[in-house]
């Protein structure tokens, strides 16, 4: 539907600076474009579904062989912000775009019109409560805004789309005192009082800023930076690492989760939801330069660095916040978003350049050689969005 000369920030242009800095993989940067061109025609072959398979013509869908049912939001958003960024390769990110869009349009959450129900089984259908999960409608309207700012207009205003969809994350799914984000529009009572570092996009929320002009979303930028620091600080003092839920947000003392609050024992540990947190903060330190996110992006780069010797085939899927592994090592969910932390290791007040480098060009080549594996749409997600990123192929609208 669109070629290159349509999209206004065309994949491989790098028309968006990052932050001064910022490190990116030796080489030419033509071939690391090539790389990620690599990886998202596999994920678009494993993963994409399209027609009657997700409920309808022209109606596309993200498939998750590897979560509770057939389709999920997080994947949907993934998928949203994925094609968006591929305008001007793929000759038919614009299509694909529409048409995951029109799968989300058509699911709206039981308990608001303007945000996704989160899962849908293998026939398209609405399944497992009809409500919806934040980070998924986080990147939906993320992505709407890539979209308006890439294509503009398109699917009914794809700029009025975003600004309601970002007011009904304000609405439904931000806590009113804490400014954290909660579960999803199905959260109250103690759940209320539980927030996933992995929803944490400051990035996101400086778009929501400037889309809506809506100065709450600087107190949900400010409030969950903040409390990484916090959390840092008090409970990962010699490793940076954020556990995947905060609980007792409300009551002035949030702590990692104790236990299983929400999905598993390792609620309180980096473990498959944190692992994202590399990523999400550093791709807000490239891109904003707020030494905020970049102090954590290093840490995490740092510590990771350490720990493996810099090796990234030791990084293990799984980590207490002291640093021991438990996890087995080898999945792209955990090495990947490393890398993006990593691009901000360098600068005149690196102790170690050259090995902060190495240690980017080492993840980089990992990443280059670990193909999206077919049973694992979330590691192949959170892989080509963290290669996007690593090749400066990021922006923000």
């Amino acid at each position: 539907m669109t070629g290159r000369d349509e999209a206004r920030v065309p994949f491989g242009a790098r028309a968006i600076p990052y932050a001064p800095g910022t490190l990116r993989p030796s080489g030419d940067p033509a071939a690391a474009d090539r790389r990620v061109l690599e990886h998202y025609r596999r994920w678009k072959a494993y993963f994409l579904r399209s027609g009657d398979e997700v409920g309808g013509p022209g109606r596309c869908a993200v498939l998750t062989p590897d979560a509770a049912h057939p389709f999920v939001a997080e994947a949907q958003g993934y998928g949203l912000v994925i094609a968006a960024l591929m305008a001007g390769a793929d000759p038919d990110a614009h299509a694909l775009f529409d048409g995951i869009l029109r799968h989300v349009l058509a699911h709206p959450s039981v308990n608001h019109p303007d945000l996704h129900a989160a899962q849908q089984d293998a026939g398209g259908r609405d399944a497992g409560g009809r409500d919806s999960a934040t980070d998924g409608d986080l990147d939906i309207a993320y992505g709407l805004l890539l979209a308006d700012r890439q294509w503009g207009g398109g699917h009914g205003d794809y700029r009025a789309l975003a600004v309601r969809r970002i007011d009904a994350v304000m609405e439904s799914e931000v806590h009113g005192g804490t400014r954290l984000t909660k579960l999803g529009d199905w959260s109250s009572g103690r759940y209320d009082e539980v927030s996933r570092t992995s929803d944490w996009m400051p990035d996101h929320f400086r778009a929501f800023r400037a889309a809506t002009g809506d100065p709450r979303w600087d107190e949900v930028l400010d409030a969950q930076l903040s409390l990484t620091g916090a959390l840092r600080t008090r409970h990962a003092p010699a490793t940076g690492l954020l556990p995947d839920f905060v609980v007792d947000t409300t009551s002035g003392d949030p702590r990692p989760a104790p236990g299983q609050v929400l999905e598993s024992p390792h609620d309180g540990d980096y473990h498959w939801n944190a692992c994202r947190a590399p990523w999400r903060l550093g791709a807000d330190a490239v891109t904003s330069g707020d030494a905020r996110t970049r102090a954590v992006a290093r840490g995490f780069s740092r510590w990771a660095r350490a720990a493996t010797g810099g090796d990234p085939a030791r990084i293990r899927s799984g980590y207490r916040l002291d640093g021991t592994g438990y996890g087995d090592p080898g999945s792209p969910a955990f090495f990947a978003p490393l890398a993006v932390a990593a691009m901000t290791d360098g600068g005149d007040d690196d102790e170690d350049g050259e090995g902060a480098q190495g240690w980017l060009d080492a993840l980089w080549a990992r990443m280059c050689g670990s193909p999206p594996d077919p049973a694992r749409a979330y590691a192949a997600g959170v892989q080509l969005q963290s290669m996007l990123v690593v090749s400066h192929n990021y922006w923000v609208p």
